[in-house]
């Protein structure tokens, strides 16, 4: 089998490590010629190039650009495509993808490997970055079968567990679990940052430590994926941003009324829940 990857940074540089390990051959594409250049020396991919016509052989094409590239991407991949070839991508969302991306290509299949790191670009890829995690693909009634087969037997193969959902039921989802964390993290940072006091705000950033580094991680990423997110999961990035509001709210009740038994049943209720997220 030769696989295609489209965009060399963190995913598609640790698909390509994972899929050359097992034997499959890699074809990338990347917009900067350095960025082909390290590939190669990594052993990422077997071929590199900037130019499309590379993929002609390919049996899948992972996109694995940001998301507002991935449908100007397919666009200029479609000329150098065999029929059968199967599209995917690696958007972490997936409703809007899907919708425009399927009409333009039929064996298009929506993907979203949930797996990664703080760091970016072709330095950061790494082997096994898929193994144990989950693989959710979203496709729609019109997504052929064998198209959905084949990309499941890819993700298989680098050792992830597949899901398979709807893509409206995969936004709301990552919206609770993935992105709204993004705001939650950022909003607390920027809430820190509005103290007036410089002497305590000076203390604040001497202490910071574990708790306050593991809460405000995924707000430290790149902020254009952040605003990507907004942009195409707004709808259900505002349902889980406005209900997170109404449980602030309950909590800011609860200590203002010096409602401690409430709020320490609460807090072991969400204490007992967290494991059910994490499991």
């Amino acid at each position: 089998m030769e696989v295609g990857i489209v965009g060399l940074g963190l995913i598609g540089g640790s698909l390509g490590l994972d899929l050359r390990d097992r034997g499959i051959r890699v074809l990338g594409v990347s917009r900067q010629s350095s960025t082909c250049e390290k590939a190669l020396e990594r052993g990422i991919v077997d071929e590199a190039s900037q130019d499309f016509a590379l993929l002609r052989t390919a049996e899948v094409v992972f996109i694995c650009t940001p998301i507002g590239l991935i449908l100007p991407i397919l666009e200029q991949v479609i000329p150098y495509l065999e029929k059968a070839t199967v599209v995917t991508d690696v958007g972490s969302v997936k409703s809007p993808i899907v919708q425009q991306c399927t009409p333009l290509w039929r064996n298009f299949v929506g993907g979203h490997p949930m797996a990664g790191t703080a760091e970016q670009g072709i330095e950061a890829a790494q082997r096994d970055l898929f193994v144990g995690n989950s693989y959710v693909f979203t496709p729609i009634k019109e997504t052929p079968l064998f198209a959905l087969r084949k990309v499941e037997e890819v993700a298989r193969s680098i050792g992830a567990v597949i899901e398979v959902c709807p893509p409206d039921i995969h936004d709301q989802a990552v919206a609770w679990i993935s992105h709204l964390p993004v705001f939650i993290s950022a909003s607390l940072v920027d809430a820190c940052m509005g103290e007036q006091e410089a002497i305590i705000l000076q203390w604040a950033q001497r202490f910071a430590s574990s708790g306050f580094r593991d809460t405000s991680r995924v707000g430290g990423g790149n902020p254009q994926l952040g605003v990507m997110m907004a942009q195409y999961n707004r709808g259900a990035i505002l349902r889980s941003l406005q209900q997170y509001r109404q449980s602030l709210d309950q909590f800011i009740t609860y200590i203002e009324q010096e409602n401690w038994e409430t709020l320490e049943q609460l807090l072991k209720a969400t204490q007992q829940v967290r494991n059910r997220f994490l499991e």
